[in-house]
C-alpha cells in the first residue's frame, strides 16, 4: 500500500490535463507499451524534475501534486520479489528498452509491468533512472488511478489554479 504525496512535472501543454497519461500511452514507456494506461508520478519534487528533463537543459514545467491511496503496490526494490516474476535490478535499469520496444513490440520491462496488471496490482514502486538520480530517488508507476479505492489519486489544486490557467 502507498499512502502520500506524489508529483508530476508535466509539459505545459498538458497542464490542463494532470490526471491524463496521454504521453505514455500514444509513446509507451518503460512500464507500458503504446496504449496501456500508465501514469508516471515521483515522491519527491526533485526526482519529478529529472525525470521531465532528461534531455539538454530545464524546459518549461508545471509541477503538480497528488494525495494518493493505492492499495496494491509491488515493490520493485525488493530484490526476492522480482526474482519471482523473472525480473532483476539490471532489466528493470536497461537504457535499451526503447529499442527493445521497437524490435520486439514490447521492452522486458513493459512485460513486466503487463503481469503485475494480470496480478491484481495497481502500481509499481521503482527507483528513478533519469539522469542525475539517486538510490533514493522513487516513482510510483500508476497502472490504474481513480477518486476513490483501490487506487484513489486526487489532485491537490484547492485554489483551482490549472482551471484558471486554461481559461
Amino acid at each position: 500500500m502507498y499512502r502520500g504525496l506524489l508529483y508530476r512535472a508535466l509539459n505545459p501543454v498538458y497542464a490542463c490535463e494532470p490526471l491524463s497519461d496521454r504521453g505514455a500511452q500514444l509513446y509507451g514507456g518503460r512500464f507500458n507499451a503504446k496504449g496501456t494506461p500508465a501514469l508516471y508520478a515521483s515522491l519527491s519534487v526533485m526526482t519529478a524534475l529529472r525525470e521531465a528533463n532528461q534531455v539538454g537543459s530545464l524546459q518549461p514545467t508545471t509541477l503538480v501534486s497528488y494525495d494518493a491511496e493505492i492499495e496494491r503496490v509491488f515493490d520493485g526494490r525488493d530484490a526476492t520479489a522480482l526474482a519471482e516474476h523473472a525480473m532483476d535490478d539490471e532489466a528493470l535499469a536497461d537504457a535499451g528498452w526503447r529499442d527493445q520496444m521497437k524490435a520486439k513490440g514490447e521492452a522486458r520491462t513493459q512485460a513486466f509491468a503487463r503481469g503485475l496488471i494480470k496480478a491484481g496490482y495497481q502500481g509499481l514502486l521503482v527507483r528513478s533512472f533519469a539522469r542525475g538520480a539517486r538510490p533514493d530517488d522513487l516513482n510510483l508507476v500508476l497502472f490504474a488511478w481513480g477518486e476513490g479505492p483501490p487506487s484513489r489519486l486526487t489532485l491537490i489544486d484547492d485554489e483551482q489554479r490549472l482551471a484558471q490557467s486554461a481559461g
